[in-house]
């Protein structure tokens, strides 16, 4: 049966690490692709056997794509997983069956389960599969946060799940990590903006290229006023968050907060050339 490598990303983990790793077990492949922490995550990843790689962060798609190129796998097939995440057995087993049958395809999306104040939120949750076994000479990834995953050849499916605990840390974390993804992605909106790229609402649902829908798609999110109210309605109402009790409520807030930090933080770099130009213009008045 073909072997699958594990890349795992961190950034000051040792809290979570030794817990993915346990869940990486069956892996004769780890490779800790780390930034340069300055906890004991290194300590922690050797203790366990995996191999450490060192780079300092700069940005997702830009630091993904290194560590694809980069890295010597030494399995043709790699999985990727983040510190706060746990391959079930059953995950473990689903894709080594996928890779010895994989056929044309050449990456696997997996199913996710989102954990958040003691349970699972099976449905606020917005995107339910994530594609993290591939062959990564067939990947690369775009966008400064929250990267699109540019397969080139078929993907399948796996119906297994990963369990996700994204507030593993406590919400001042959750809070402090999504302010500089925020940053990042305002940084992405105004960089698209700046490039000229058309948007089209057309190649937005009906463009046959996945990656490409998907593009338009964001494109036109960003566009839509009120987007922290609508980021709300869509979790809470449209995707049944309000069946995920009070964890779905908060978790909808949240998300509906980041959406608007996103938002200000737009909205202050476009104000900031007219700032400076009021403000030169006032130097210059009380000059004369």
């Amino acid at each position: 049966m073909p072997g699958i490598s594990v890349i795992v990303l961190t950034k000051n983990e040792e809290q979570d690490l030794p817990g993915c790793l346990r869940s990486l077990a069956w892996s004769d492949d780890i490779v800790v692709y780390d930034s340069m922490s300055d906890d004991r995550t290194v300590e922690i990843a050797k203790q366990f056997g995996a191999r450490v790689i060192q780079r300092p962060f700069d940005n997702w798609s830009a630091h993904q794509n290194w560590g694809l190129k980069h890295i010597d796998f030494r399995n043709p097939w790699v999985y990727y997983s983040d510190a706060d995440e746990r391959v079930t057995p059953e995950l473990a087993s689903a894709m080594q069956r996928a890779v010895a049958d994989a056929g044309d395809n050449v990456a696997f999306r997996v199913r996710r389960r989102d954990h958040f104040m003691g349970s699972w939120l099976r449905h606020v949750a917005p995107s339910p599969f994530n594609i993290r076994l591939f062959r990564p000479e067939r990947i690369r990834y775009e966008r400064l946060c929250n990267p699109v995953t540019l397969v080139d050849g078929p993907t399948g499916d796996i119906g297994a799940h990963f369990d996700h605990y994204p507030f593993s840390k406590g919400i001042t974390h959750w809070y402090d990590k999504h302010n500089r993804y925020s940053s990042f992605e305002a940084e992405q909106i105004l960089l698209n903006r700046a490039n000229g790229r058309q948007f089209s609402i057309w190649r937005a649902f009906f463009d046959g290229d996945r990656n490409e829908r998907r593009f338009h798609q964001k494109e036109l999110y960003y566009r839509l006023p009120f987007r922290p109210v609508v980021m709300f309605l869509l979790l809470y109402f449209f995707r049944g968050g309000i069946l995920d009790g009070r964890a779905g409520l908060t978790f909808s807030l949240l998300r509906a907060f980041y959406e608007y930090m996103i938002v200000l933080k737009v909205r202050e770099a476009q104000c900031k050339p007219k700032v400076k130009e009021e403000a030169v213009l006032e130097g210059t008045t009380e000059q004369v």
